[in-house]
């Protein structure tokens, strides 16, 4: 093999390894820089899940002033305004209407099932 050969394959090899390099120093940022979006997005659902924790503990506040004073738990003109101020609001931050409804329904139906543990037994004759 002669001297040119010689000195293309080693360039040719030193050449790969410099790109494999370069490419899986690529990649590990990839993976990092995933690993990072993942973290933040983990910490935010943490911190939804903890408002929702707080939002039904007055949720609970509010099922027993209502069990007390004999308001029914569904109020239905007030969800549908939350609804709209949430849907107006949520497009506002990018979010679809059907995104917001379905989440705001969610919600609603939860609080009003913790509300019904409220609410005296009826009794039927």
């Amino acid at each position: 093999m002669g001297k040119r050969s010689l000195l293309f394959l080693t360039t040719s090899y030193l050449f790969i390894s410099l790109l494999s390099t370069v490419h899986a120093s690529a990649q590990s940022r990839d993976v990092d820089s995933l690993t990072l979006f993942r973290n933040r997005i983990d910490s935010l659902d943490e911190k939804v899940i903890e408002l929702l924790g707080r939002r039904m503990g007055i949720v609970d506040q509010v099922g027993k002033y209502k069990a007390r004073l004999g308001i029914p738990s569904l109020q239905q003109s007030r969800f549908d305004a939350i609804l709209q101020k949430n849907i107006i609001f949520g497009k506002s931050l990018g979010l679809t209407e059907t995104f917001v409804t379905e989440l705001m329904q969610a919600i609603h139906k939860e609080s009003l099932g913790r509300q019904q543990m409220f609410k005296a037994p009826t009794i039927n004759h």
